[in-house]
């Protein structure tokens, strides 16, 4: 029995042979993309990276030189090198197939085909590329896989323009945008593409570091420095020497760490906590918030010449409700990846269900939507997730009355929950009104899942 396992894109202008391949190949591919148009192309390489791509050589009416298809072989190779390429390609059109194999193609297979022929000859091009990944190994800098999903809406569109160009210099990064778009998934395609990815991106929570070890944790402490400070210890921004550094919630810095950071950042060096020598740091940063840095300024709360040294570039993650065409999609790919965590790997959404997840606002955005998947994946039963299946959604943001409340934990949770609304998010002054520290808010902020 042959495995079902790879990614194939099928590309062809006939919608028919699209369906027909399709079903053909449902038992030999898990994940089968089909598209009618050529300009896709590229989208598709970047999003799925499949491992054989099955090419047609003629999509403009009226023309059958082949051309067409011998251009996008060459942009495929180029652009995704160890993706194999079979061309599909009329009896006439041989010769041009042959051109194409000189120019990278692994095989080709006539039209009208055989399905017996076209199984073998796609089963050895998929082969041929996992044992060139394995050759080649997990570690490969801008090689690696990436795992941002770009879609097709135009603001997604144009900020994959923006990331593509400003990817490859140093400029320091802020990312913008609701709790949820994927803002560290962002980050790290940012580092994916720069020439700093040979080595490892380090992530900081700034939200999880209590302010007494901001310092230690960031800079480093020698021996002696304080009690439990017995070896010397290098900080977050020695271990990202010559990588990426990524400070996630930057908004919740106080005011007093802010010029500390800043100051770390003009000279381009640190000290370590109870050292005295200056060491430079060579780090590209990356910054992310949930926050209004600009309005924080005009409060007060925010330093305005770190929020210029930090904002360089910026780069605003739209909400998911704003980018509706791409939940269906997104959703997908969650179903195929908790189907293989969970061994469920032949699920789908039926029709309801697709029309359910777009009409959901999901405040939560991405991750409120993968967990949902997840959970409609471990409760499903049969091989089709239907509506009713789909928990999800955050439709109303209703505040439950008291009278509904029934446990301390619930009330606490909507006691923070309102006086975050109350404070417009500035988590320093919620934590001080409600008399607790900012690390005791943000461990509940996680826990009730606010």
């Amino acid at each position: 029995m042959i495995k079902k396992q790879g990614t194939i894109l099928i590309v062809d202008d006939n919608r028919n042979i699209l369906t027909t391949v399709r079903m053909l190949l449902d038992p030999i591919f898990h994940n089968i993309i089909t598209i009618a148009n050529p300009n896709s192309i590229p989208a598709k390489l970047r999003e799925e990276h499949p491992d054989v791509v099955l090419l047609d050589m003629n999509f403009s009416s009226g023309i059958n030189s082949g051309n067409e298809g011998l251009f996008w072989l060459r942009e495929i190779k180029s652009l995704s090198p160890k993706t194999e390429v079979v061309l599909f390609t009329a009896y006439a059109d041989i010769q041009l197939a042959v051109t194409g194999i000189k120019e990278g193609a692994a095989d080709f297979i006539v039209k009208p085909f055989d399905n017996e022929k076209m199984i073998s000859t796609l089963l050895e091009a998929r082969d041929k590329n996992k044992t060139a990944d394995k050759a080649v190994g997990k570690h490969s800098g801008k090689a690696a896989h990436s795992v941002m999903y770009w879609g097709d809406s135009e603001a997604m569109t144009n900020l994959r323009h923006v990331v593509e160009k400003v990817a490859a210099t140093d400029a320091n990064i802020l990312i913008t945008g609701e709790n949820g778009t994927g803002k560290e998934v962002l980050a790290n395609e940012i580092h994916r593409l720069s020439a700093r990815s040979s080595k490892k991106m380090l992530p900081v929570d700034m939200g999880a570091i209590t302010e007494t070890l901001f310092e230690s944790e960031l800079f480093g402490h020698v021996k002696g420095a304080f009690t439990d400070a017995k070896v010397d210890k290098p900080g977050k921004f020695e271990l990202a020497d010559g990588s990426t550094i990524f400070l996630d919630e930057i908004g919740n810095l106080s005011y007093s760490l802010q010029a500390k950071l800043l100051t770390a950042l003009q000279r381009r060096s640190i000290v370590r906590v109870g050292g005295s020598t200056q060491i430079p740091v060579d780090v590209r940063l990356v910054c992310a918030t949930n926050r209004n840095l600009q309005q924080m300024v005009n409060d007060g709360e925010f330093r305005e010449d770190l929020l210029y040294r930090i904002n360089t570039i910026h780069l605003e993650l739209p909400a998911l409700r704003q980018r509706k065409a791409d939940i269906v999609p997104l959703a997908n790919r969650f179903l195929r990846q908790y189907g293989d965590i969970y061994n469920k790997t032949n699920l789908r959404f039926s029709d309801e269900a697709e029309q359910k997840l777009t009409s959901l606002p999901w405040y939560g955005n991405i991750r409120e939507l993968q967990h949902t998947i997840e959970k409609a994946v471990i409760l499903s039963d049969g091989g089709m997730i239907a509506a009713e299946d789909i928990d999800g959604g955050n439709q109303t943001r209703r505040e439950k009355p008291l009278e509904e409340v029934q446990t301390l934990d619930e009330m606490e949770s909507r006691m923070i929950e309102k006086t975050i609304k109350e404070c417009e998010g500035n988590l320093s002054v919620v934590a001080a009104r409600l008399g607790i520290s900012r690390q005791t808010l943000y461990n509940k902020i996680k826990r009730y899942g606010i």
